[in-house]
């Protein structure tokens, strides 16, 4: 009974992923340029009103057109005097309540991720390896210079448009961008050992 659970799980993970993997790299230009102009278009109207003014605004937009499909159809039947019903009908006979398995299989999901990161944090804030404590404690100085420059909202837009544009730009310059990474990649291993060596009790205990 479990296996064939699994069976079914398993191709809608990976359906959903296909989906994501087909957008970011523009396998369908016209479905990729809709889902990145209507995310982009949402985070800089949010960075201009508020969050509520911007969902109020979307919802009077959706309810604009619906309502005036509505009208405009029962006007059209009513001269062509058919009996055509509801236009929307086809979408409110749809169920679109949310099953419990799939409810289950994400809320278990997020609350795997949710305690590897609990556990991951005390393990950096109690230094139980220095070396990655450190390394932490520098990124979050880096981080403090992002946050005097960018606030949360720009950098979701830079992560979005990045999103949608790195994956394909690799995909066409692999074989350059692998060899910078590399060059990059051994500099800084370099670096880090030299540090190691010089100072004492950076080395980790495996070594």
């Amino acid at each position: 009974m479990e296996s064939s659970c699994l069976e079914r799980k398993e191709p809608v993970s990976q359906s959903w992923r296909e989906q994501v993997v087909e957008l970011v790299y523009w396998r369908d230009v016209k479905t990729t340029g809709v889902v990145f102009g209507a995310a982009l278009l949402l985070l800089l109207s949010l960075s201009v009103c508020s969050i509520v003014s911007v969902c109020s605004y979307i919802g009077l937009a959706l309810l604009s057109v619906t309502i005036c499909f509505r009208i405009y159809k029962g006007i059209l039947q009513a001269i062509q005097k058919s009996d055509e019903g509801h236009p929307f009908k086809l979408y409110l006979d749809q169920e679109v309540a949310l099953s419990a398995d799939l409810v289950h299989k994400y809320s278990d999901g997020i609350l795997e991720k949710l305690n590897w990161t609990i556990k991951e944090l005390r393990r950096l804030f109690l230094v139980e390896d220095l070396v990655d404590s450190i390394k932490f404690a520098i990124l979050m100085w880096i981080l403090t210079y992002v946050g005097a420059l960018f606030n949360g909202l720009t950098l979701l837009i830079l992560g979005l448009v990045g999103a949608f544009s790195c994956p394909i730009i690799y995909e066409k310059h692999q074989a350059q961008i692998d060899h910078y990474l590399a060059l990059v990649t051994n500099q800084v291993k370099d670096i880090v050992e030299k540090i190691q060596e010089k100072v004492p009790g950076l080395k980790r205990k495996a070594e």
